[in-house]
C-alpha cells in the first residue's frame, strides 16, 4: 500500500484535485490521465474487511456480463463505460462471473479446454477495473443454468460417459465432476494476465473469489452434500491462492436445523433447498459470509411495506450472525426489486435501496459485520437483451443516481476515501454539502 505517511499523501492528494479541476474545467475534453491505482489486497480482520490496516466498508453493484461483452468487440467499450460511471459514483466494488461454461462465447468450451480470446477478455476486464481503482468479486461458477452453470458440468459428464447421474445436483457430488471444475477453478487461479502479467493469485484488483452463484442442493434437504463441497472446494482454492479472500455465494437462507428457519427465513420452503447460512459459512477456509435480497421472489405477499419489513429483519439478522455466531464480515452480493410487480414504480424500488444502504451505514458507524452492499445490476444505454427485471441505468434516474452517491460519500465520512477514490470523491462529496 502507500508507506511513508503523509509525505506521499499529499502530492496524491494535491494531484487528484488538479484531476478534478481539469475534469470540471474541461468536461469531456478531458483526457483519461489517471495514474493506475497501486491496490492492496483486502483483508479481515474479525468482522471486518480491512484495506491498508483500516476498516473497509464498502458500496458497490453487479454487472455480471463483463467478461462475456469483453469478448465481443463491437460490445467492449461497455466495460469502461460502466466502470467509469461507477467510479464517478464512488463504488468500489464489483461482482462478475469469471465463468462461462459451453455457452456462446464460452470460457471454458469443454471440460478444461479454455478459449484464449474469451481469457483475454476476462484479463481486459480486470486491467480495466484495476484502472479505476475498482475491486472484483470474481464468481466461479453457476448454480442456475445461465452461462453453463452446473446443469452443463453434468451433462459433460454425461456425455463422455463418466456421469453418475442426470441430476443437475450431482454436479456436488460426482467425483469426476469435482475433478472438472477443479481443474477449473485452478486454471482461472493461476492464469497470467496477458495485460498486467500478474498471476490472476497475486492480483490485489479482486477482491475475492466466489465459489457458486446461488447454490442450492434440492435433493439432500440435510445440507450435508453442499456442506461436503463446499469444504472440499474451499480447501482447493485455499491450496491454491492464499492471498485472496473466500466466500461461498449463498442466498442466505437458514437451515432445518436453524431456529431461525420459523422466525427469519421468507417462507417455509426456504429451509428445505439444501442450504444452511450458518453452517455453511462457519467453515474456517470461508472468509465472510455473503445473503442475497429478493422479497418479491422469495415471498408470496404482494403488499410492498410487508416486504420493506422483512428486507430489514432479514438484513438486522444475518449482521447479528456476522457479529455473534460467525465473527466475520457479511456481504449482501445481490438485491433488488422486480419490475414485474403488479403495482410497480421505481420510487419503492428506491425506497428499498434507501432502507438496505441505510443499514449497512449503520452497521459501518458502529463497526459491526454488516460489510457492504451489491446493487442487482447495473447496464449501460443499449443493454435491452441483458435486463432481467431488475436491471437499471444507474445514471438514467437522478433520484436513484443520488441515492447511491450519498451512500458513498457517507461511507467515505466516516472511514476515510481510498486512494483510489480520491478525485472521484472530492468532486462527488463536495458538490452538495
Amino acid at each position: 500500500g502507500i508507506g511513508g505517511g503523509n509525505g506521499v499523501f499529499y502530492p496524491i492528494v494535491g494531484f487528484a484535485s488538479c484531476v478534478a479541476f481539469i475534469y470540471l474545467s474541461f468536461g469531456d475534453l478531458w483526457i483519461n490521465i489517471q495514474v493506475d491505482t497501486k491496490l492492496s489486497f483486502v483483508e479481515r480482520n474479525g468482522t471486518q474487511f480491512i484495506v491498508d490496516g483500516k476498516p473497509f466498508y464498502f458500496n458497490g453493484w453487479n454487472s455480471y456480463w463483463m467478461m462475456e461483452h469483453a469478448a465481443d468487440e463491437s460490445r467492449k467499450h461497455r466495460i469502461r463505460a460502466v466502470l467509469e460511471a461507477s467510479a464517478k459514483m464512488g463504488l468500489t466494488v464489483c461482482r462478475t462471473w469469471a465463468f462461462n461454461d459451453g455457452d456462446y462465447n464460452a470460457l471454458q468450451i469443454s471440460p478444461g479446454q479454455f478459449d484464449e480470446r474469451v481469457f483475454r477478455a476476462l484479463d481486459h476486464v480486470i486491467a480495466e477495473a484495476r484502472h479505476y481503482g475498482i475491486r472484483l468479486i470474481l464468481c466461479l461458477v453457476n448454480n442456475l443454468q445461465a452461462y453453463g452453470g452446473k446443469t452443463q458440468y453434468v451433462k459433460w459428464a454425461w456425455d463422455e460417459g463418466v456421469g453418475l447421474s442426470s441430476s443437475n445436483d450431482s454436479f456436488f457430488y460426482d467425483p469426476s465432476i469435482r475433478h472438472y471444475f477443479k481443474n477449473y477453478v485452478k486454471t482461472v487461479l493461476t492464469r497470467k494476465n496477458t495485460l498486467t502479467g500478474v498471476e490472476y493469485r497475486d492480483d490485489p484488483t479482486i477482491f475475492a473469489w466466489e465459489l457458486i452463484n446461488e447454490p442450492r442442493c434440492i435433493t439432500d434437504k440435510s445440507g450435508d452434500t453442499l456442506q461436503d463441497w463446499i469444504e472440499e472446494m474451499s480447501s482447493f482454492v485455499k491450496s491454491i491462492d492464499k492471498k485472496h479472500l473466500l466466500t461461498v455465494g449463498l442466498e442466505g437462507f437458514y437451515g432445518l436445523k436453524s431456529p431461525k428457519r420459523l422466525t427469519v427465513n421468507p417462507e417455509f420452503w426456504a429451509a428445505d433447498v439444501g442450504t444452511d447460512f450458518i453452517r455453511n459459512s462457519k467453515i474456517s477456509t470461508i472468509d465472510f459470509a455473503s445473503v442475497h435480497i429478493y422479497p418479491d421472489h422469495w415471498t408470496h405477499n404482494p403488499d410492498f411495506e410487508y416486504k420493506l419489513k422483512f428486507v430489514a429483519k432479514w438484513m438486522l439478522s444475518h449482521i447479528e450472525d456476522g457479529d455473534k455466531e460467525l465473527k466475520k464480515p457479511v456481504l449482501f452480493a445481490e438485491f433488488g426489486l422486480s419490475t414485474e410487480n403488479k403495482d410497480f414504480d421505481p420510487s419503492q424500488r428506491e425506497r428499498m435501496y434507501k432502507v438496505i444502504l441505510d443499514i449497512i451505514y449503520k452497521s459501518a458507524k458502529r463497526n459491526k459485520s454488516g460489510a457492504g452492499t451489491l446493487v442487482w445490476q447495473f447496464l449501460v444505454e443499449g443493454m435491452e437483451e441483458f435486463n432481467d427485471e431488475f436491471g437499471i441505468i444507474p445514471w438514467k434516474r437522478k433520484s436513484t443516481y443520488q441515492i447511491f452517491t450519498e451512500q458513498s460519500c457517507n461511507l467515505a465520512r466516516i472511514q476515510g476515501a481510498l486512494p483510489s477514490q480520491m478525485g472521484y470523491l472530492r468532486k462527488l462529496c463536495t458538490q452538495r454539502r
